[in-house]
């Protein structure tokens, strides 16, 4: 079964250790019980006991630390912390954003080439400690042009940091926060564009380091924190000037594929106690689940959910095959954090209809899903920063492919280098990819057939009726062109992997069913656009497409893949 279900946890693994990771974790929240797990969020309690637990077990140590600063049982090894994450997201939002954070933290120093403070990191995470990311500023937000934070030159090799930073994640305990700020002196006066960046560590614990506040009424620690005079010194500098740019934009491609990973796993759990609640509801002496409008929510929102983790997967063997000359990730992952998380929202309020004021209850996780599936799409850049980036890709996506070799499945028990020497940030236009058409074609079924006849068409319209330059500086109505060239990509990859899952063809056409009707939604949303010109509108009339209906091929789905997850399930109280 694609989907996470602790009580059945028969994952293949390429190893017993990280069997025994995934295995260990679950374990340790099924033994706390929902009922604590709500207790503690609603009361605020600090996780301590879930960071004894991963200090215990050397969890982020053996996950997050690269092999060349472990002691042969470490590496980063994408796959599998795409199944941490999965398990964490399924238990709660709060622990999976310590990990997050941790892994946000982690980049700078991993990317850099201070030998000091990476052989320390390996320390501290074998100790068990957290690790955070000082990006982001009150007045700023992730504007880091804009960045305020000083590290000032006193002496050679001496510096002092001064400034602020806002909604830092783990910032009341890293051992090591990783902080993007800028230098006076630049270190680098001749780059007037990158040449005063630097990245550099501190520990929250010093006493130069003020925790001023957490920002959230949650069990997670959002930190804001001042920097009043921290000493630094060259050994705590992780990059500077153009390096510490490319620096911070490296580490978020690495951090912000996670997001889609927590909306999966929140997803997962609530599905189980929406169909465990709604099958035993007897109301007007029906069971919930035979009424046929509850029974359309839950098989669009199965197949949503099935999508997204089809697709997170298939990104995750772009991200580990990645290489300076193949850089097709650069697309996938930010979609995994900006589509799979909006997607993420669509199952929750599918399910949400389903048990309604249930879902407010202070017993059910589902009152915790609610609240946490709106953030993934708000944290690492918002749905329409990533889009902007995504929209970059549109042109070289459609009309200029290039050949590569067909990627596999990509579990192999492998440390994945490139994600700490991606290089250069720019170059974004020289990226191409292979050609969607022959994955499309690669399946001949009712619903994937219409679907190729709206890809065309908006084909048509990107060499007939592309955006004018005015067009592409209005983002409210870009956005909807990159709402409709997503929903292309988000298509083929999971044609791909479907074939590599083995995913049964009904069910993938019952996927498509909802992929014609969300084509169609964004088609009439830029029909209906005032800037739209008359031939846009004309061929955005002709997007518009009805999916093919099948009423055994949805009965089965209903039966044989939703139905089935009755009482598979329920989180030990």
């Amino acid at each position: 079964m694609l989907l996470l279900n602790p009580n059945n946890h028969n994952r293949e693994y390429v190893d017993e250790d990280s069997k025994e990771i995934m295995v260990k974790t679950i374990k340790f929240f099924e033994e706390r019980g929902k009922t604590l797990l709500l207790k503690d969020e609603f009361d605020r309690v600090w996780y301590q006991d879930f960071l004894d637990f991963i200090k215990k077990e050397k969890i982020f140590y053996k996950l997050l630390t690269p092999e060349k600063y472990g002691d042969g049982t470490t590496r980063w090894d994408t796959w599998r912390n795409c199944e941490f994450n999965e398990i964490l997201g399924f238990y709660g939002l709060q622990y999976w954003y310590t990990w997050q954070v941790s892994i946000l933290g982690l980049g700078p120093i991993w990317i850099s080439q201070n030998e000091k403070v990476k052989k320390q990191t390996a320390e501290y995470l074998k100790n068990g400690e957290i690790f955070a990311f000082g990006l982001s500023e009150k007045e700023h937000g992730a504007d880091i042009y804009s960045s305020e934070m000083k590290l000032t030159q006193i002496s050679e090799g001496n510096y002092t940091a001064r400034g602020s930073k806002y909604y830092i994640g783990n910032g009341n305990q890293a051992a090591y926060v990783s902080i993007f700020g800028k230098s006076n002196p630049p270190t680098n006066p001749e780059d007037k564009k990158y040449g005063d960046y630097v990245f550099f560590v501190v520990n929250s614990q010093h006493e130069k380091y003020e925790c001023v506040q957490n920002l959230v009424a949650t069990s997670s620690y959002v930190a804001e924190y001042n920097l009043n005079d921290y000493p630094i010194t060259e050994d705590d500098i992780l990059a500077k000037g153009r390096n510490a740019w490319d620096m911070s934009l490296n580490t978020v491609n690495i951090g912000k594929f996670n997001l889609g990973w927590g909306s999966i796993g929140i997803c997962t759990h609530a599905f189980y106690e929406s169909i465990n609640h709604a099958s035993h509801r007897n109301l007007f002496d029906h069971y919930v689940t035979d009424f046929p409008h509850i029974r359309q929510f839950f098989v669009d929102a199965y197949c949503r959910l099935t999508a997204m983790k089809l697709f997170a997967l298939r990104g995750s063997d772009y991200m580990r095959t990645a290489s300076p000359e193949d850089r097709r990730y650069l697309l996938y992952d930010p979609m995994v954090k900006m589509k799979v998380t909006t997607q993420g929202e669509e199952v929750i309020n599918l399910l949400w209809e389903i048990i309604a004021a249930k879902g407010f209850e202070k017993n059910t996780y589902f009152s915790l899903a609610a609240r946490d599936i709106r953030a993934l799409p708000k944290l690492e850049g918002t749905v329409h920063v990533n889009m902007a980036l995504i929209v970059k890709f549109m042109a070289n996506y459609f009309f200029k492919h290039a050949e590569y070799p067909y990627v596999e499945k990509q579990m192999d028990a492998k440390n994945d280098d490139f994600l700490f020497n991606q290089g250069g940030t720019s170059g974004l236009s020289k990226i191409r990819f292979h050609d969607y058409s022959i994955v499309y074609k690669s399946k001949d079924l009712p619903n994937i057939k219409i679907f190729r006849k709206q890809i065309a068409m908006f084909k048509l319209m990107l060499m007939g009726a592309r955006p004018s330059k005015e067009q592409a500086k209005d983002f409210d109505f870009l956005f909807i062109m990159g709402e409709l060239f997503t929903l292309v990509v988000y298509g083929q990859m999971i044609i791909e992997n479907a074939a590599i899952y083995k995913i049964e063809d009904d069910l993938l056409d019952q996927i498509f069913d909802f992929m014609i009707r969300d084509f169609s939604k964004f088609a009439l949303q830029l029909y209906s656009k005032p800037q739209a010109t008359t031939l846009q509108r004309w061929f955005a009339k002709r997007m518009l497409k009805k999916p093919k209906v099948n009423v055994a091929r949805f009965n089965k789905i209903w039966k044989e893949h939703v139905f089935k997850l009755k009482d598979l399930y329920t989180m030990k109280e």
